[in-house]
């Protein structure tokens, strides 16, 4: 396959060439190990000195980081691909390469796997082997399930999707075009909804059957080992453009809202609502029944217990790291600030009234 020229890699990505558009560009790599063949990329000021050390045949840059380079007189005899975002342009490319390099090209059923007689599955598909595909599961064009797949009764999977090895998709729940779900993914298992019974004998917990599904959009990715719930009676939804990092658990009926990231551990109890573009850090974790205002910031170990009704807030609730005898200081504080209040309250109801006091006999004083 061709080797893409700076040049076709500006018209690619809408960027810029200053320097040499017919350098021959065979890889990317980190500013401080690229060679001459290979471009990198520059998307923190903080790594200037880097990229003017760097050995690379080219690097993307912003323009204001260009001018801060040839303020240096370092610009002059080196090639540069000006990008409005330097970490998406080196974004796009890298997906170039990765396209490029990629040469698994396999259609077809493998005979391992077991497909049933009225599940929809185009010529384009590649069906891998012991992945079972049952009644009535409808497959888009291009679609790849690896190894050990299993897709349920009735499931629907979009255009160009990559499934990973061992992923389980259950009956009736919908992926959509262009997901990467990775192995280990569960995707529409029975929400945790159980009723109290409680009788003589003590608690009995009765299981609420779950008749929802669990709904992927368009352009979803989904880490590793990561559960999504069906809903109990309506879907659990994971809108446009989500990307979930590795085990992190959706309960039944949550909404996630588009173009909003997930990273590792975190967890969202049954029917929150999250809204579009939010990020949530990693080990965060939801109370149930609650609706996250759009583009909202959560750092990651933050337990969010009521709704964020104003867009745009970052929240966080852990404390900095410190040594442990600080921290084990810190959480005795803690435990005393109840006693503290109380006494704080004490107090000053007794200043006023000892202002009170000195008020009345300031007063008796001008009269007499």
């Amino acid at each position: 396959m061709q080797t893409p020229t700076l040049g076709q890699l500006a018209t690619d990505t809408g960027a810029q060439v200053v320097g040499d558009p017919d350098l021959a560009v065979r890889g990317l790599a980190p500013l401080d190990q690229a060679g001459p063949d290979q471009l990198s990329f520059l998307s923190n000021p903080l790594y200037l000195p880097q990229a003017l050390a760097s050995g690379a045949g080219a690097v993307i840059v912003s323009a204001a980081d260009l001018e801060r380079i040839r303020a240096e007189g370092q610009a002059d005899g080196r090639n540069w691909l000006v990008a409005r975002n330097p970490y998406v342009c080196f974004a796009r490319i890298a997906q170039g390469f990765d396209r490029r390099g990629n040469t698994d090209h396999r259609t077809g059923i493998d005979p391992r796997a077991s497909v049933a007689p009225d599940a929809v599955v185009p010529a384009s598909c590649f069906i891998g082997p012991n992945v079972v595909i049952e009644s009535g599961a409808r497959l888009g064009e291009r679609v790849r399930i690896l190894a050990n797949g299993f897709v349920g009764a009735g499931a629907r999977i979009g255009d160009d999707t990559l499934i990973y090895a061992n992923v389980s998709i259950y009956h009736q729940c919908v992926v959509g075009m262009r997901c990467i779900l990775h192995s280990g993914v569960v995707l529409g298992a029975d929400g945790f909804g159980f009723a109290p019974d409680i009788g003589p004998a003590g608690v009995e917990y009765v299981k609420i059957p779950q008749t929802g599904r669990a709904v992927l959009g368009n352009d979803v990715e989904v880490g590793a080992n990561t559960a999504i719930d069906r809903g109990a009676m309506a879907d659990t939804i994971i809108e446009d453009g989500c990307k979930l990092d590795n085990q992190v658990q959706i309960a039944h009926n949550v909404r996630v809202g588009a173009h909003t990231v997930i990273a590792g551990c975190a967890a969202i109890a049954g029917s929150t609502k999250v809204g579009r573009f939010c990020v949530i850090g990693g080990s965060a974790n939801f109370a149930g029944h609650l609706n996250i205002a759009d583009r909202t910031t959560v750092s990651g170990g933050t337990s969010i217990t009521k709704s964020i009704s104003k867009p745009g807030g970052h929240f966080t609730s852990v404390f900095p790291v410190q040594p442990h005898g600080d921290w084990e200081r810190t959480a005795a504080t803690l435990r005393g600030l109840s006693k503290l209040r109380d006494r704080v309250i004490q107090l000053e109801k007794r200043l006023q009234g000892q202002d009170a006091g000195i008020s009345i006999q300031h007063t008796e004083e001008k009269k007499s």
